[in-house]
């Protein structure tokens, strides 16, 4: 096996796995809507369910819009980032991570719309009044893979003869 596909298992496998159990870890041991403080005035575990994407985007469609939306939606994602992975070259290594990361996320958060019909959220960032939306691993995965992308690009591009 190429060390371009070793890629796969060591970053997007676990990211998965991360993801998923600590979203059972949150649905089983809190209520929705509960918050555990964490640190005063900037984190706190809150359980929350999206059902619209990034920023509760959409989370006021109909659940017969929304649901079969982001379910294709995000198995076009996985798509595209399967193929760009492809098509990487094998010693590209930051976009690999990158879209090893795209990847993991975007899985792990299919997996809830598919048996949840939402994204289970609870990493909840805040200053004061100024609050950031929920989160979870998956989103982080999604943040981190497409920042390397974007560093890759900017720092690593080719030059072209």
């Amino acid at each position: 096996m190429s060390s371009k596909y070793v890629t796969i298992f060591i970053v997007t496998i676990p990211v998965i796995v991360l993801d998923q159990l600590s979203k059972f870890y949150i649905q089983k041991s809190m209520k929705l809507h509960q918050s555990i403080k964490m640190i005063g005035g900037l984190f706190d575990i809150t359980y929350v369910l999206n059902k619209g994407a990034a920023f509760s985007f959409l989370a006021d469609k109909p659940e017969g819009f929304t649901i079969p939306f982001f379910v294709i939606v995000s198995v076009a994602a996985i798509g595209i980032i399967s193929f760009l992975f492809y098509k990487t070259e094998k010693n590209d290594y930051v976009s690999l991570i990158a879209f090893a990361l795209l990847l993991g996320g975007s899985i792990g958060n299919l997996i809830d719309r598919i048996r949840h019909g939402a994204v289970t959220d609870f990493l909840d960032f805040y200053f004061h009044q100024y609050h950031w939306p929920a989160f979870n691993v998956a989103d982080s995965a999604i943040t981190t893979g497409i920042s390397l992308f974007l560093f890759s690009l900017i720092f690593f591009k080719k030059k072209t003869e």
